[in-house]
């Protein structure tokens, strides 16, 4: 009725002269009318706290941005931080309530009473909510932003010569330092959800959203979560946009799934000397952009190896704001889709497995694991794969000289990959030196397992044995190049020269380590020994930086939860408000005018630092014809040339790299001809 009324009024109003701003009012009004049908529907008993949320922050917002009503926009607020304190929801009620906050001013200008302020100056109201503020933070482990309003409010109490209330912030501000350093927290997962049909309320309907998981929650739990909110909706079983019929329809349908965070600013997870449970904080705060990716087959599906036809279309996410924030869920404002190679999706699930492997390996040496398992089943996780197919099938798919010559412009690309897979029997030959020093003696079966995987891997794969004297193309690490053996020194030196590393350097691997097929050599025992055997001096620890871990082919983001201890770094790790993390954009206007976000500051070169070596192993490249012989497969052949000068393989010869350019200039010995000589056992 309403709505037919409206609609008349319009068609009159739109004979009138006034015309254009009574529409715009017309229009106005009916938008006001829907959410606030929306608010009543929502706050009936029985009704779940995120339809609640969710209806308020739809209603608080309209009252900012096109009414521009700041006493009602006020009240909303409160509204809104009482439903996030009842569902416990901290985080977001401190985001909440510092709208508020930032509508006032540290200034000496009387107040009237208010909800359930009393009449005091501006100043005392807006200490009030800071501290209010700081307090919700803390309970929301989200300490990092609790101390950025520390440090505002301990200003102001400097400015007035309020020592005593100085020193008491200044001790919160420390307290939270401490948890940051001794409490653990979560790493919590992030949910695409899909409202599509006429049935949804108007602010869910045929709108996008991304959620922010409650800990401990994954897929399975939140789409039951989604569907007990929903009673009526149906669960879509793809991925795909829907189409208008179901945008159209007289029902509810629901597509949910789950999404991998990506950080606006890489630069605190690629700064070195910052610990990676630092780092993790900031993986999982302050994101605008998510992204999903669908692996798919173009062409004919080889039946023999997938890999060679298997793309993936990437889809990111932006938000309209940045999460956390004042709810649990924000709208996807833009999405791209991309779509990327065999080429690119095997190099970038090689990335993410290496750096999960350093990252699991730094924390195994430090002593941060509680158990070395997730160390155990990473490795035996690509260790198993290897020798069953794995990598290799890479080397099928893109070393042939079939895929070399209708592919010129990958040759970059395919050097690139013959790189990581030799990085990564490096690291897994380190990780292993490294799991038998931990590893207890009811898991040495497993050990020994692994190891003689390990060398079935390499054989599989054509690499040789790690020599002292060979090197292959070094492996970049985050923070700098491997550390090698004090002891030892190399034959030849890399044609870059040597690597100067700043004393804080990362896990690095040994060229020399060698393993018998029962166990680790004494020799890669003792150097491990001689790193894991300092890690608890804070200036012999190596740690690596991570990366996400998650891999492009994997639809969802179902890893385990991450429990992460997040502490400062060595240098001073203070997180800073940025204007480049607005809690909202342009035409977004509800949301506090800046949004913490943290920065590290530089940490100094120590003026002890190390003279390292890029000493690492020369792997001869893995062979596409598995029917070569042994000593064919040691033979040394000339390379073929794309056009604008790329080397590139046949398909059977090995991949140029470091070890070719050295060994065209003499600057490398012959490969070792006898066992001794590689200091086995």
């Amino acid at each position: 009725m309403k709505m037919h009324s409206t609609e008349s009024l319009l068609k009159k109003i739109e004979r009138e002269t006034w015309r254009e701003s009574g529409v715009s009012l017309i229009a106005t009004v009916t938008r006001l009318m829907e959410r606030l049908l929306d608010y009543r529907d929502c706050m009936k008993m029985g009704e779940v706290d995120g339809k609640k949320i969710g209806c308020t922050v739809s209603l608080l917002n309209f009252y900012k941005t096109e009414l521009n009503k700041e006493e009602m926009y006020i009240r909303y607020i409160h509204k809104l931080y009482d439903l996030h304190l009842k569902a416990q929801n901290f985080t977001e009620a401190a985001y909440t309530l510092l709208l508020y906050d930032e509508l006032l001013e540290w200034s000496d200008r009387p107040l009237r009473e208010f909800l359930t302020y009393p009449m005091q100056t501006e100043w005392q109201r807006k200490e009030h909510l800071h501290l209010a503020i700081i307090q919700n933070f803390d309970r929301g482990k989200c300490w990092e932003n609790g101390i950025i309003l520390c440090r505002k409010i301990a200003e102001q109490y400097e400015s007035y010569y309020d020592y005593r209330n100085l020193s008491k912030m200044r001790m919160m501000e420390a307290s939270l330092y401490d948890k940051i350093m001794d409490q653990q927290r979560l790493e919590p997962e992030f949910f695409r959800v899909g409202f599509y049909g006429k049935k949804f309320p108007f602010f869910l309907r045929n709108k996008e959203f991304v959620c922010r998981g409650h800990d401990y929650e994954r897929l399975e739990a939140f789409q039951q979560r989604m569907l007990n909110e929903f009673p009526h909706a149906i669960a879509m079983q793809h991925a795909n946009q829907p189409d208008e019929t179901i945008f159209q329809a007289e029902a509810q349908y629901l597509q949910i799934y789950a999404v991998t965070p990506i950080p606006e600013s890489q630069e605190v997870l690629q700064r070195e000397g910052v610990p990676d449970n630092i780092k993790s904080f900031y993986k999982v705060n302050h994101i605008w952009k998510f992204r999903y990716d669908r692996p798919f087959h173009k062409g004919t599906k080889d039946k023999e190896n997938e890999f060679k036809s298997l793309w993936v279309e990437r889809t990111s996410l932006y938000l309209v704001q940045s999460l956390p924030g004042i709810s649990r869920w924000f709208e996807v404002e833009k999405r791209e889709v991309v779509e990327m190679s065999p080429l690119e999706n095997a190099i970038e699930v090689l990335e993410n497995k290496n750096q999960q492997l350093k990252t699991l390996i730094s924390q195994c040496q430090t002593r941060q694991m509680q158990n070395i398992n997730p160390l155990t089943m990473c490795l035996n996780g690509v260790i198993d794969a290897a020798v069953n197919g794995g990598v290799s099938r890479y080397q099928e798919a893109f070393f042939v000289k079939e895929y070399i010559l209708s592919h010129p412009e990958d040759g970059e690309k395919i050097a690139r990959l013959r790189e990581l897979m030799l990085e990564q029997a490096q690291i897994l030959e380190f990780g292993l030196a490294v799991h038998e020093k931990f590893v207890p003696q009811d898991m040495r079966p497993l050990h020994k397992k692994l190891v003689d995987q390990f060398f079935v891997m390499k054989s599989s794969l054509g690499i040789q044995e790690f020599s002292a004297c060979i090197q292959a193309s070094p492996v970049h690490f985050p923070n700098g190049s491997p550390r090698v053996c004090r002891n030892s020194a190399p034959a030849s030196l890399s044609p870059d020269g040597p690597r100067v590393i700043p004393r804080r350097s990362p896990l690095s691997y040994p060229a020399v380590n060698r393993y018998s097929s029962s166990s680790l050599s004494s020799q890669a025992s003792a150097e491990v020994s001689n790193i894991t055997g300092q890690s608890e001096s804070s200036d012999e620890v190596f740690n690596m930086q991570p990366s996400p871990s998650t891999s492009s082919l994997s639809s969802t983001h179902s890893a385990s939860p991450n429990v992460t201890s997040s502490a400062p770094s060595s240098a001073r790790a203070s997180p800073l408000l940025s204007d480049k993390h607005k809690h909202s954009r342009e035409n977004s206007c509800l949301s506090p005018r800046e949004r913490p976000c943290s920065a590290i500051y530089p940490t100094p070169v120590e003026p002890s630092q190390r003279l390292l070596f890029n000493h690492i192993a020369e792997g001869a490249l893995p062979r596409s014809d598995p029917n070569l012989s042994a000593p064919e497969k040691g033979l040394r052949a000339g390379v073929h040339a794309l056009p604008g000068g790329v080397p590139v393989p046949g398909p059977d010869l090995p991949l140029p790299g470091a070890v070719g350019q050295l060994q065209q200039r003499h600057l490398l010995p012959e490969p070792v001809q006898h066992v001794g000589d590689l200091g086995l056992r």
